[in-house]
């Protein structure tokens, strides 16, 4: 699970539509009508999958190296997905197209919630990415909004678990884990309320000592397949490497000026207070106080508060 968010990069697209039904998560019940004709392909994969055994080593890593070929598409038709994925990113560079074709990849597999973000130096994992990357996701607003009200994307549990692995990260294990506190699991169980009930959280390395985590979360309990995992690793990787590299190639990113009143909104905004409270802390009206926090959401090209909030928070902007 991850809280981390800054604009709602897509609409929360066939929510209704992808219930889970028998079959969620498994490769071979959510693939197109189209790939039931296909029969061969090669595939990356590896056995070195995210572990019922929660203990962290070499071993628990999910190898991209060498690749293994299996001569029947029935057998795993997320090559084709894989492919077909590869094909429509190739030349893209903008972060939200690239968000978006991640979203509809993860959908094919079941994962209906997927959310992207690099970890800031505040959350003291390595370094944060050079010139702040994006920070994505169409996670449930009233979920975005308990997020960064109560915290949680500071203290999520997945975060902790990111900083000591390099494979994915089944979410159930980190329930079941030893080192995780009641608190930590209250976190993951309220998760579920909201729709996110299962998934995994994928720790990301890029240029410039970056550091990223992408998850994918699923509306039913059913477990990812290993093998469905590795493709969600890959294509998590991909769209990592290309929006660091795209962001990278920019000298400098500005950052928006915000008002002394608009920053003072904004940070109200972060607390977790309404507009009718923000007015009343700033002695002005609820009508002044929208005034300034659209125009926080325009010079941030943000399409909500909360969003807006984090994205302040995330730039340096304001500091809670």
């Amino acid at each position: 699970m991850i809280c981390i968010t800054q604009w709602d990069a897509r609409v929360k697209q066939d929510v209704s539509s992808a219930s889970c039904g028998g079959g969620c998560g498994d490769t071979d019940r959510r693939m197109r009508p189209e790939l039931q004709c296909l029969t061969g392909s090669g595939v990356v994969h590896s056995d070195n999958m995210a572990r019922n055994s929660p203990a962290i080593g070499a071993s628990d890593q999910i190898s991209s190296g060498p690749s293994m070929h299996f001569p029947n598409a029935d057998r795993d038709r997320g090559a084709v997905e894989f492919s077909r994925f590869l094909d429509r990113t190739d030349g893209i560079s903008q972060p939200k197209q690239l968000f978006d074709l991640l979203s509809d990849f993860a959908l094919g597999f079941g994962c209906i919630w997927i959310a992207y973000g690099p970890l800031t130096a505040d959350r003291k994992v390595l370094n944060p990415i050079r010139c702040a990357a994006e920070q994505m996701l169409n996670y449930p607003d009233e979920w975005q909004e308990q997020c960064l009200r109560r915290g949680y994307d500071r203290i999520a549990p997945t975060f902790r678990e990111s900083r000591l692995r390099a494979g994915p990260i089944r979410w159930r294990e980190v329930y079941s884990d030893a080192r995780t506190t009641a608190h930590e699991r209250r976190i993951l169980d309220e998760a579920a309320t909201f729709g996110l009930r299962s998934g995994i959280t994928v720790p990301l390395r890029g240029p410039y000592g970056s550091f990223a985590i992408l998850s994918f979360a699923q509306r039913c309990n059913n477990e990812l397949q290993n093998r469905t995992i590795t493709y969600l690793q890959h294509a998590a990787i991909h769209f990592h490497l290309t929006v660091a590299d795209a962001t990278n190639s920019k000298l400098i990113k500005v950052v928006p000026d915000l008002s002394v009143r608009e920053k003072e909104c904004i940070l109200w905004v972060a607390r977790g207070k309404s507009s009718w409270d923000i007015g009343v802390i700033m002695r002005i009206s609820e009508n002044t106080v929208n005034f300034h926090i659209k125009n926080v959401m325009r010079k941030l090209d943000t399409s909500s508060r909360t969003v807006a909030a984090i994205k302040a928070i995330s730039l340096g902007i304001i500091a809670l």
